[in-house]
């Protein structure tokens, strides 16, 4: 089963969420406030990915901002960046589907087709 790793109160997750449960994809719910994904998880995401590491970054985050990570990212080794990443779910770019081999991060439709 998919592994739907969301925030509730956000309303791309909400969509997101709205749209697997249209097309009758079943998932298992994660809030990432209570939950969040370990560093070994996010390793194994991002390899299976293809992204850059940069992209699992919640960019519009009041805690990535505060903590001025756009200026300190590029000195920052991968394994930094995972240990930070797994430090906070706030940190973390969402909705998260992880199935199988294939992980989404963010919530494109287009990009999300591809579980049906």
């Amino acid at each position: 089963m998919m592994l739907f790793v969301e925030y509730p109160k956000c309303t791309t997750c909400q969509k997101a969420k709205k749209w697997l449960t249209e097309n009758g994809i079943a998932f298992e719910d994660r809030n990432i406030k209570e939950e969040n994904p370990t560093y070994e998880e996010l390793a194994e995401w991002y390899r299976k990915s293809g992204l850059p590491l940069k992209k699992f970054f919640n960019t519009s985050g009041l805690l990535y901002k505060s903590m001025e990570l756009k200026d300190k990212l590029p000195s920052m080794t991968e394994d930094e960046m995972l240990h930070l990443l797994a430090s906070d779910g706030m940190l973390v770019k969402r909705p998260i589907a992880v199935d199988g081999d294939t992980v989404l991060v963010g919530f494109r439709e287009e990009a999300w087709s591809a579980l049906k």
